[in-house]
This record gives C-alpha cells, structure tokens and sequence, in this order.
C-alpha cells in the first residue's frame, strides 16, 4: 500500500500578488519646485511690493475698518480701515530682510570664529564656553532684552535676532574643522610649512560651504519665524512698520469676528518658511552624495 505523502499532490495555483507602490514625501520631486515658485513669488511680492499693492499700507480709513473682502480689498481691512492685502505684501518686505540679513551676518561672523575654534585647541575651550553660554538663554528671551535694552527698530530686531544664532554656526564649522584637520592633504600642507591663513582659505574653507548653504537656509527660516515671534508679542518692530507678526498681533483681538485678518499673514508666513526649509533639505541632498547612495541603495 502506497504511503499517503508519496502521493502527489496536485499543484497549486501561483498567485501573485500585487502590492502598490509605497509613496514617501522624499520621493515627491515636485516639492523643490514648488518651494522655489512659492518662494519666487513671495521675493517678487515684497520687491515690487509699491506697484503690487493697491493701498498706503498705514493709511486709515475708519468708514471702511473690518470691510470683508472685495474687488477693492482683495484680504479686507483691519481695525483702523487699513487695507490687509497692501500690508501683507510690505510685511513680506521685513520678514526677508531679517532672514537673509540673520544669515549673512551668523555666517559672515561664525565661520572666522569656528575655523579658529577647531584649528587651535587652546582657543577652542575658550571660545566653545562662550558659544554654550549663549545657546543656554533662550534665542526669544535674549532678543526680548535686547530689543527692551537698545529699543525697537529694524537693525535691533535684526541683531537680537542673529546673535543667538551665530553659535550654531560656530559649532558647526568647528565640527568641519575638527575632521578635516585630520585628513593627509591637510598635514602635508602643515608639513610643508604652508602658511596659517593659506591652510584655511584653501583647504579648510571649502569643505564648510556645503554645509554652511545648508545652515544658512534654517538660520534664515528661524529667522523669520522669530522675528514674527517678537513682532506679535509687542516687543519687534512697530506697529508703523507692517510686519506679518504685528499683522496677526493686531488681528487676534477681533479673531472671532473676522479670522482672515491673521488667516493672510499667517499663510504668507507659514509659505516662506516651508519653502526655505524644503530648499534647504534639497540643497543638502544634492552637495552630501551620501544621501543619494543611501537612497538608492
């Protein structure tokens, strides 16, 4: 008698199956050209912000304060009849110059500071204690003082604003410094009695470029974000300037009866720093290839 599992058995049907592909946000390639449309847009708003804009933006007109939207008033009007659209656009106008201003001046002031830090030990105690102390305190506290201190204006806001940040630059160019010294080009260029500045403008410098771009694209978005911070709690710029943070300090006291008055500056805003931040990731995708094999692989 045949055993039963020697008996064949009859085949069965291969199914396949069929799973859909798995879609991340970092396979969207469309998101760094959105970012740069939206970005573009917003630079070309506040540049040509006197022709765009329909109205004076701190000109009054109380017989037309909280008017809805219209043909006349694209956003409607705040409290004092002011137009929300032509405010918004000069806003954008502050809220840009603070960003690239923080950037250009952490980066202009950090990367002298950390190529020294990590070339020469004995500084790098000194400097490094300095550098923590400052990224102990709060960056909206320190520019609340700051601001109390030496009074409201653009360039305050604008120093208070860029000093918490020049830390972040330092430590990272020193962490650059600190593996870079190490490699063969660089010990032979000491070796051969190269002189100090030509070590660190040839073969230093370039190697903290990329990731300075990177840093100074969140310098710039933290920047804004801050500068809003400052502006809606009293403490930025006047309410005589139009800034999108004083836009919404304004709005919140009559958000219940009319919401688009923080709605436009809120959206303005939140836009400008989603597509700083979506650049800079792209920005730092491209100069690491190490990300790209990782994805690839």
């Amino acid at each position: 008698m045949a055993r039963r599992d020697a008996l064949p058995h009859a085949a069965e049907p291969v199914i396949k199956r069929r799973f859909l592909p798995r879609i991340e946000l970092s396979d969207l390639r469309f998101a760094p050209t959105l970012a740069a449309i939206c970005l573009a847009v917003i630079v070309i708003c506040a540049l040509f912000a006197p022709l765009i804009a329909p109205f004076d933006p701190i000109a009054m007109n109380p017989m037309e304060r909280l008017a809805t939207a219209s043909t006349t008033h694209p956003f409607g009007t705040d409290a004092y009849g002011r137009d929300v659209f032509s405010r918004t656009l000069y806003g954008a106008r502050i809220s840009l110059i603070v960003g690239v201003g923080a950037a250009l001046v952490a980066v202009l002031i950090g990367l002298p500071l950390g190529l020294v830090s990590g070339f020469f030990r004995w500084l790098d105690a000194i400097l490094m204690r300095i550098m923590d102390g400052l990224m102990a305190i709060p960056s909206v506290l320190l520019a609340i003082a700051i601001v109390s201190l030496a009074g409201s204006s653009l360039w305050t806001v604008l120093i208070a604003i860029t000093i918490p940040e020049i830390p972040r630059v330092v430590r990272l160019v020193r962490s650059v410094v600190l593996s870079a010294r190490e490699e063969p080009y660089v010990e032979a260029a000491i070796a051969v009695g190269s002189s100090l500045p030509k070590i660190m403008w040839r073969h230093l410098t370039p190697n903290t470029i990329a990731p300075l771009i990177v840093q100074g694209t969140y310098v710039c978005a933290s920047a804004i974000l801050t500068e809003a911070i400052l502006s809606f709690l009293g403490a930025g710029i006047g309410t005589e300037t139009p800034s999108w943070g004083n836009i919404m300090s304004e709005g919140r006291l009559y958000f219940q009866l009319k919401p688009s008055l923080i709605f436009w500056p809120g959206l303005f805003l939140s836009l400008a720093i989603l597509s700083i931040n979506i650049l800079g990731d792209t920005a730092r995708d491209v100069m690491d290839p190490r990300l790209g094999k990782k994805r690839e692989a």
